[in-house]
């Protein structure tokens, strides 16, 4: 299945509606590949953050190897991670059983 082009979504609403953001939002145009995490931060960056629009969220499994990596190298636990990411600590959790990171 074919995913969005994202940057070319964001990149016509912050030109059209909040063009004093682009700055903030260069790093997401220039990347070559887009993740699910890049699309996240740059959604925060426009439209602030909102504990609804985070239920709904979808993660491949390069996304969960990073965030499991990025737990082990800086050595958080469970809670913090979850915090640092918005997630839930039992998704972490389960992350955690699926995928052994090394």
């Amino acid at each position: 299945m074919k995913r969005p082009d994202y940057q070319r979504i964001y990149f016509d609403y912050i030109q059209t509606k909040s063009p004093q953001k682009m700055k903030q939002c260069e790093f997401f145009f220039q990347k070559k590949k887009v993740t699910s995490l890049d699309v996240i931060r740059i959604n925060t960056i426009i439209f602030g953050y909102e504990k609804d629009s985070l239920k709904n969220r979808s993660f491949s499994t390069a996304d969960i190897t990073y965030i499991l990596t990025y737990q082990k190298k800086r050595k958080l636990n469970n809670t913090q991670l979850a915090a640092h990411f918005k997630l839930s600590r039992n998704t972490v959790a389960k992350w955690k059983k699926m995928f052994r990171v090394r």
